[in-house]
C-alpha cells in the first residue's frame, strides 16, 4: 500500500508558478486565496455513451461523480468551481442524463458563487441549462487554465485531458494510482470522472509537456503522496 512509503497527509500544498495549491485526495486542487476548486475530466454520462454502442456498464457513473464532487466542494469550502474541460463525455450527454442527476448538477452549480465550464475536446459546447459560464480558457492569478496542455514550456498552465496516472514499486509489487503531475512550473490534474482511466506519466506522450519526468502526487490510501520522477515506473 502507498501508506507504507510515506505517512498519510490528506491536504499537502504544492506550488505551481508561484501559486500555492491545496491537493485533495479526491483529485481536485483548491486555490486558497480565492477558494477556487479546480477539477478536470468529469466525463458525465460516459457509461450511457458506452451503453449506446452496446458495451453495457453500470449506469451510475454520473451520480457517483456528482457525489464525490459535492463532497469535495463541501470539505474544501470552495466558493468557486472551475471545471477544466471534458465535463460531459460528448455533446449528447445532456440528453441522456437522468432527471435526478440533472437536478443535482444544477443545484451544485448554483451552490457556489461562480462556476466556470472550460471547453474540452469532448464538450466544445457545454450545455447551458445547468448554469455557470463557459470559456475556452481562463486565468487565475499566475495560472492559465485550459483543457489540453500545450506543447513546450507553459509556466502557470493547469490543464487536464491526459488523465495522469503513476506506477511505483512498493515491497516488490507494482502500485498504480491516479496522480497530479507537476514540475513546479505547470500542472496536469487527474481525471475525476468515475469511469475515467489514466495515462502513465512515463508514457512518451508526456514528453511534449514536461522536459523531465515530473513529480507525481499520487492519490493513495488516506492521503496524497509525492513521488519523485526517478521512482516512477512504466506500465
Amino acid at each position: 500500500m502507498l501508506q507504507a512509503a510515506r505517512s498519510p497527509k490528506e491536504h499537502p500544498v504544492f506550488t505551481v508558478n508561484g501559486a500555492p495549491l491545496i491537493a485533495d485526495i479526491s483529485g481536485v486542487v483548491l486555490e486558497p486565496e480565492t477558494q477556487t476548486l479546480l477539477v478536470a475530466d468529469l466525463h458525465f454520462e460516459k457509461g450511457s455513451a458506452f451503453a449506446a454502442r452496446g458495451q453495457l456498464l453500470p449506469p451510475y457513473d454520473t451520480r457517483e461523480t456528482l457525489r464525490r464532487l459535492s463532497s469535495a466542494i463541501m470539505r474544501l469550502e470552495a466558493k468557486r468551481v472551475f471545471a477544466l474541460g471534458d465535463s460531459f463525455h460528448d455533446l449528447g450527454a445532456d440528453g441522456r442524463m437522468h432527471d435526478s442527476d440533472a437536478s443535482t448538477l444544477a443545484t451544485l452549480v448554483s451552490s457556489v458563487e461562480d462556476w466556470l465550464w472550460i471547453e474540452g475536446n469532448h464538450d466544445p459546447e457545454p450545455p447551458a441549462r445547468f448554469g455557470g459560464r463557459t470559456a475556452a480558457q481562463a486565468t487565475l492569478g499566475p495560472l492559465t487554465l485550459r483543457h489540453e496542455p500545450v506543447e513546450g514550456p507553459a509556466p502557470g498552465e493547469v490543464a487536464g485531458h491526459l488523465h495522469p496516472c503513476a506506477r511505483i514499486s512498493v515491497r516488490g509489487r507494482g502500485l498504480r494510482r491516479r496522480c497530479f503531475a507537476t514540475d513546479g512550473s505547470r500542472l496536469v490534474l487527474p481525471a475525476f470522472g468515475a469511469f475515467t482511466g489514466g495515462l502513465n506519466v512515463c508514457d512518451p506522450a508526456w514528453r511534449g509537456v514536461f522536459a523531465t519526468r515530473p513529480t507525481a502526487w499520487m492519490l493513495g490510501d488516506g492521503g496524497v503522496f509525492p513521488i519523485s520522477g526517478p521512482r516512477l515506473r512504466g506500465d
